[in-house]
């Protein structure tokens, strides 16, 4: 039974202009952790905006949960490659936000505020944040912005979670650690994951299945199933089965490119 799916979807940005995306169709099941790779400029946040409701196809269907994507959706959870969070407003304050914006947490903010607050502080504390709730963005280091910006997405306890590049600004040791982070967010709840990223380690490390995109207009060209064991522990970074995932998602990027 597929949670997300997309039926023969083409994307143009300008009526009458090129397609972003072309003639996409794929299928992604609840509770799955899907990665999309690809050469830059394929289409690969298009697919986002499609998924989100911030875009309507040009052509196609967009389907999440069943129902016909018309706009915006608050199943839906989104962090970025900038963590985007608020000066003005403390670590906590900025995780909370969107239970003031979505419904029903909205309506019931101001009676259920303690409880609101013990959740977004236990969050905080499952990321490797207690204790700094009350500081501002300035305070916390890249890695630590992007830990608060990943529980900002989660707080409304989303069905989809939306991932755009979100460690692609950061050292590899910060990456990998949050890699680990996520990966134990979604295995203690699990929640369906579309993650869009240029590493190919960091996709066959965290997905079930990664599809990769051709050249602007992106189309659909592979959907690879990993098949490593889960939990996976960092160490699985240095066999030669994740080497040999990595190896064949890399020589399909090579081709596209010298196409």
């Amino acid at each position: 039974m597929s949670f997300v799916s997309f039926e023969n979807v083409s994307l143009a940005y300008a009526p009458g202009g090129a397609n972003a995306i072309e003639n996409v169709t794929l299928s992604i099941r609840e509770g799955e952790f899907v990665a999309v790779v690809g050469p830059s400029g394929c289409g690969k946040s298009t697919l986002m905006k499609l998924v989100s409701g911030l875009k309507p196809p040009s052509e196609g269907y967009v389907f999440v949960d069943g129902r016909e994507v018309g706009g915006p959706l608050k199943i839906i959870g989104m962090a970025f490659q900038a963590a985007n969070l608020l000066p003005w407003r403390t670590t906590l304050d900025n995780v909370m936000l969107p239970l003031e914006i979505v419904e029903p947490f909205r309506s019931n903010l101001k009676k259920e505020k303690a409880k609101y607050t013990a959740d977004a502080e236990a969050l905080l504390a499952k990321v490797g944040l207690a204790g700094y709730g009350d500081k501002f963005p300035w305070e916390l280091s890249g890695g630590m912005q992007q830990r608060a910006s990943i529980c900002r997405a989660l707080i409304h306890q989303p069905r989809l979670l939306m991932l755009d590049e979100p460690f692609g600004a950061l050292d590899a040791f910060t990456r990998e650690e949050l890699w680990c982070m996520l990966r134990d967010l979604w295995q203690q709840q699990p929640f369906t994951v579309v993650l869009v990223t240029h590493d190919l380690r960091e996709a066959v490390f965290l997905a079930d299945t990664v599809y990769v995109m051709s050249k602007r207009p992106g189309r659909i060209l592979v959907r690879k199933e990993i098949d490593l064991p889960r939990p996976r522990p960092l160490d699985v970074t240095y066999t030669d089965a994740f080497a040999g995932y990595v190896h064949e998602l890399r020589e399909h990027i090579g081709r596209i490119r010298e196409s």
